[in-house]
């Protein structure tokens, strides 16, 4: 029953605006916007709660990382906030929750509590992957998680009786492989718990590729959503993902990658147990990524550098794309900020800002792109027009009831990605 009465409400919005869901991470938060940036804004998901948080009989207080009222006021006094527990990384405590009926109720009674201790509106579960695929893939093969393809949804159904009428939806994989959970046996049982899917249409590349390809481009995003549709989601329930940030690849020396830019080589991007090494990454659209550095920098003093601060490194450290002085490769290497210290190797930096001045534009793909033969990095990204595109080719084409993007705090420059975002929701409404 509260599902049906959350879904007709969110059916009857659809009828007057395409929906449009925000997630806000506690990472991007130095330049938040208010209200007079984010308009059109329907629902904003708070993230993270650890997913481990919700397992115990007396679990302690979820403390958010701004007051729910504070967030609340960053937005139209119409628009839902909400809490998103899990992100990439965060699974065991779904593992253990979701196992069998006891622990279903204790995980689901435990997070109703936490909605109406904090007044969320509602929850948005983002386990990435039920069945396997996720962070720890080596370290747990999914041989070991085939049983939470029939604990998902049993999951999923759970949430939804202990949360009423507040909103569930949840953070659903981009690429096919990572639909281990989401079959046509298992889709229908899934959607019908939830109010909404956030489909994660970025990332469609990532370091377990060979070959460079789009990220999110409209032709691979538009393939995800067709997925979806064949296991059995209703596209009014399916929110079309946006990323904030443009992704970079570390290609093969010995590739054809000048030439043939698409579809070459990729070098190997993960180390033996499944991390990162280093050799690919994000850069999120924030001035401390995209404006040059200001005038007049004066000496860190107290370990932290970069645009923000305005502040360098003393000689000799670097500035790590987390805004740190350092020594080690974890602050030289992949995204250090060559205007604020010393980088080692190549300068993700100075690629991108060629990146911006000479990218190209894949028509039949849908996404833009720029190889540095120099460093040899690979970038895609999207555009506002190329955001245009997806509206009308996807959001328009496919009859999708939302979008979504990840996430607020990234795109904070010239918040030029969420602009292009509301002009496509005012060309379907």
């Amino acid at each position: 029953m509260f599902k049906r009465i959350a879904l007709g409400l969110l059916a009857a919005q659809a009828v007057a605006a395409t929906r449009f869901t925000m997630y806000i991470d506690e990472y991007h938060v130095a330049n938040l916007p208010g209200q007079d940036k984010t308009k059109g804004i329907d629902y904003a998901i708070m993230g993270f709660a650890a997913s481990k948080l919700f397992n115990s009989d007396s679990p302690a207080a979820y403390q958010p990382f701004e007051a729910p009222a504070t967030m609340r006021q960053r937005f139209s006094p119409e628009t839902k906030l909400m809490v998103a527990i899990g992100g990439w990384g965060d699974t065991a405590g779904f593992s253990e929750g979701a196992k069998d009926e006891a622990s279903r109720t204790r995980y689901a009674k435990n997070v109703a509590a936490m909605l109406d201790a904090n007044g969320f509106d509602g929850v948005d579960i983002d386990w990435e992957y039920p069945g396997g695929n996720g962070q720890d893939y080596k370290q747990v093969p999914n041989s070991k998680k085939v049983g939470e393809i029939e604990t998902y949804p049993l999951f999923l159904e759970a949430i939804r009786n202990a949360i009423g009428d507040k909103i569930l939806s949840i953070a659903a994989p981009g690429r096919k492989q990572d639909f281990i959970a989401f079959t046509k046996e298992q889709g229908p049982k899934i959607f019908e718990s939830v109010d909404m899917v956030n489909v994660m249409t970025y990332d469609l590349t990532n370091r377990r590729d060979n070959v460079t390809n789009h990220a999110s481009g409209v032709q691979n995003s538009l393939d995800t959503i067709n997925e979806f549709i064949a296991i059995g989601a209703d596209p009014e329930i399916l929110n079309l993902g946006f990323p904030y940030y443009a992704k970079w690849f570390t290609t093969d020396p010995n590739s054809d990658c000048k030439e043939h830019p698409l579809g070459c080589h990729l070098a190997k991007l993960e180390n033996e147990d499944g991390s990162d090494n280093g050799k690919s990454g994000a850069l999120t659209f924030e001035a401390s990524n995209l404006a040059a550095a200001p005038e007049g920098l004066k000496d860190s003093n107290d370990g932290t550098c970069g645009f923000g601060p305005k502040a360098k490194c003393p000689s000799g450290q670097c500035c790590s794309s987390s805004g740190y002085c350092g020594t080690t490769d974890e602050f030289c290497q992949a995204g250090c900020l060559s205007d604020y210290g010393t980088c080692k190797g190549i300068s993700i930096i100075d690629s991108w800002r060629k990146a911006q001045k000479d990218g190209k534009t894949d028509d039949v793909g849908g996404g833009q792109y720029y190889f540095d033969s120099d460093n040899n990095i690979f970038w895609s990204w999207d555009t506002p027009a190329l955001i245009a595109r997806k509206f009308k080719e996807i959001v328009e084409a496919k009859k999708l009831g939302g979008i979504m993007a990840w996430s607020l705090g990234e795109d904070t420059y010239k918040f030029e990605h969420l602009e292009a975002m509301q002009k496509g929701l005012e060309s379907q409404n």
